[in-house]
Parts: structure tokens; sequence; C-alpha cells
């Protein structure tokens, strides 16, 4: 092995990754590796304060309104809301939705149709609200 990354450990890591209370943890080559908020905040030299955005927790977060939110991002605002989809939503919008849900917080399928917590991330980035970042990645 040369060099400072190592693509194949790279790949044992996230094939291994579980999440474990608010932690991830992997095993590489019979190592455990674990990763805490503490981890997450300091290499990401993020702060863990902000609001926490999580599924069913819109209190805190004034004025947002999902269907209301969602209607003032589409393209049509006349077209009836069947479900949440990112390829209705106007340019911006759309960009940061596929940001939201491909990296910031990825999950295994259709990342076309937005959660709720999709929606109030995007709310808040689009109205400049702090985000603990560290809490919705881990968490």
């Amino acid at each position: 092995m040369i060099g400072n990354v190592y693509p194949d450990l790279v790949k044992v890591f996230y094939s291994n990754l579980e999440q474990d209370g608010k932690s991830l943890v992997s095993y590489v080559k019979g190592v455990k590796l674990k990763v805490t908020r503490e981890i997450w905040s300091n290499v990401g030299g993020i702060k863990y304060s902000g609001l926490k955005v999580n599924k069913g927790n819109t209190a805190g977060i004034q004025g947002f309104n999902k269907m209301q939110f969602y209607r003032s991002c589409v393209r049509n605002p006349t077209e009836p809301v069947v479900r949440f989809h990112a390829g209705n939503l106007t340019l911006i919008p759309r960009l940061l939705a596929h940001i939201i849900t491909w990296q910031l917080t990825p999950r295994g399928s259709n990342h076309d149709v937005l959660h709720e917590e999709d929606l109030i991330l995007l709310y808040c980035i689009m109205n400049q609200l702090k985000v603990n970042w560290v809490s919705t990645m881990v968490e």
C-alpha cells in the first residue's frame, strides 16, 4: 500500500458500516472503528449546534408548512400534489433536493421522492437557518 488513501480499505469501511446507537461503527481488517458526534464535528469542522432535523421534528422551525413550502418551489403550483417529487421543483430547489437526498442524507433508493425531513432541510437551507449537521447525519 502506497500513498495516503487506500480505496480498498475505504470500500471495506463503508460496506461494514452500521449504526450503533448514536455512533457509526465499522470493522476494517479486524479493527473496530467508531465514528462519534465529536469525531464528525472535528473532522468536518462543524459545530454541534442548530436545528436538529429528523422525521416529525417541525417544532421550532418557524413558518414551516410542508405543503405550502413545496407549492412555493414547484414549477406549476396549481397542479395537484400526489407526492413530493423533486422533479417538479424549479431549478435551484431541485438541485438542493438532489444534494440532500444523494449526498447529505443518502438512502438506498428513490432519491426523487422527498420525505418530510428532506423538505425541512431544503426549507432550512433556502431560508439560511442553522442546521445541526452532525445530528442530522449521525442520528
